[in-house]
């Protein structure tokens, strides 16, 4: 990534999407870098927000007293918001325009999918007027940079998602009792998988183990039921369950038959998982089948997600948003100097060197979106972290000496309990 000085000029730098620790880091180093090259950097607030009617007044100037001390902070000095300019041709034109009236003729995005294909279009848009250096964010780690690398924030989530749930082990097993943990992650199990984990949780469930259109309701309330009466088996009456809001997302259309829920939908046409109660909902089954036994489950819901996107990055996520912002400048240095070959680039680092990777390559302009980075269920890395949960297997229901306390725990004869927690083992 090496280049020569590019002739000054003017480089913008927004944020679109959800927060994600390590912000401030890429807005940081890439403004220090871009200053070190002569540009007047320009801040622009609220993402493709105002951009997108063609106001160009919501604006600040970037200087390095200005970042020194944020790159290291969580949240975002620019703020946030998840306009899609790509959703109308007007709103497409607004920006450009917008960028043009501001002088931008360099412009540094941070985001996830939807971010990444407004800077693709806006460098479509402006015919080589305007470069795009696009940074990828998401705390889900559900994009599919090269060589694994994770997305910025994603380890900084995970370490701070993980003491919090170590935290609550610690308070069941202080008060006897079980919680029910929904984690963050819309598509995809990283984060929570991480969490539980790290944490000690005595089960995770991700979206990933579950085939498409097996997963309910009922059998997601069965694995953790089962769970629950193993543990007891093994004389453990506490634990923490961590779901990844994922699993919500696949039995949407269940969860809307609940009376207080209510299912809204945000800027960018998703679901506002963070607005339902599965928590709730998960605990409320569970005390009820709990009653069916006689029994009154010590159960308490919560929600992990929010906490998490404005933490301080830790010094992994520091360092690597820091190259990240250096990255997006150099790349732009270089076209400044070369040929306009490509409308814009996401940046990747690989083997500890900045690699611009052309956006037109990884977009799908069917869905436009980025290709889903899952968990893995066959890799060492999942079943290491499933070899220590707490979960009903198999062998369980199919060895007399297994069966029978596991049985006797849910005041079950022994064919009822096979029958009844058979589907969680993929038994008939």
């Amino acid at each position: 990534m090496e280049g020569s000085v590019s002739r000054a000029g003017k480089l913008g730098i927004l944020v679109g999407g959800g927060p994600a620790p390590g912000i401030n880091g890429v807005i940081g180093a890439a403004t220090i870098e871009a200053i070190h090259h002569g540009f007047e950097v320009v801040g622009i607030l609220d993402g493709f927000k105002w951009l997108a009617v063609g106001d160009a007044t919501h604006t600040r100037p970037l200087r390095e007293r200005d970042v020194d001390v944020a790159r290291f902070r969580g949240g975002s000095i620019l703020f946030t918001s998840r306009e899609n300019p790509t959703e109308s041709e007007t709103k497409l034109a607004n920006v450009v325009q917008a960028l043009q009236t501001l002088g931008v003729r360099h412009l540094v995005t941070i985001g996830g999918d939807d971010t990444a294909y407004s800077a693709h279009r806006v460098s479509q848009e402006a015919k080589g007027a305007i470069h795009v250096a696009h940074v990828p964010k998401t705390i889900d780690n559900d994009l599919p940079l090269p060589l694994n690398m994770p997305t910025f924030g994603f380890r900084t989530a995970y370490d701070v998602g993980g003491r919090l749930v170590s935290h609550l082990v610690e308070d069941a097993r202080t008060t006897h009792r079980w919680y029910v943990v929904v984690g963050m992650g819309r598509r995809t199990g990283h984060l929570a998988l991480g969490m539980g984990y790290a944490g000690g949780a005595v089960l995770t469930l991700i979206p990933e183990e579950f085939s498409p259109g097996t997963v309910t309701l009922d059998l997601i309330c069965r694995i953790i039921e089962g769970a629950i009466l193993k543990a007891r088996c093994q004389r453990r009456d506490h634990g923490v369950v961590v779901v990844a809001e994922g699993v919500a997302e696949r039995i949407v259309e269940e969860i809307k038959t609940f009376p207080y829920v209510k299912v809204k939908l945000d800027e960018s046409k998703n679901i506002r998982l963070s607005e339902v109660p599965f928590a709730l909902i998960l605990k409320n089954v569970l005390q009820d089948r709990a009653a069916t036994r006689g029994e009154e489950a010590a159960l308490v819901d919560t929600t992990i997600g929010y906490e998490l996107r404005c933490a301080d990055p830790i010094p992994y996520d520091i360092e690597y948003t820091q190259q990240l912002g250096w990255g997006a400048v150099r790349y732009l240095l270089r076209l400044g100097e070369e040929s306009w070959d490509q409308p814009g680039a996401m940046i990747s680092i690989q083997m500890g060197e900045v690699v611009p990777i052309p956006l037109g390559s990884i977009i799908d302009p069917t869905t436009k979106r980025m290709a889903v980075r899952w968990v893995n269920v066959g890799s060492d890395h999942y079943r290491s972290a499933r070899s220590y949960m707490i979960r009903l297997e198999r062998e369980d229901l199919e060895q007399v000496g297994r069966l029978a306390p596991l049985a006797a725990a849910a005041k079950l004869p022994e064919e009822q309990f096979r029958q009844r927690f058979g589907p969680v083992v993929g038994l008939p």
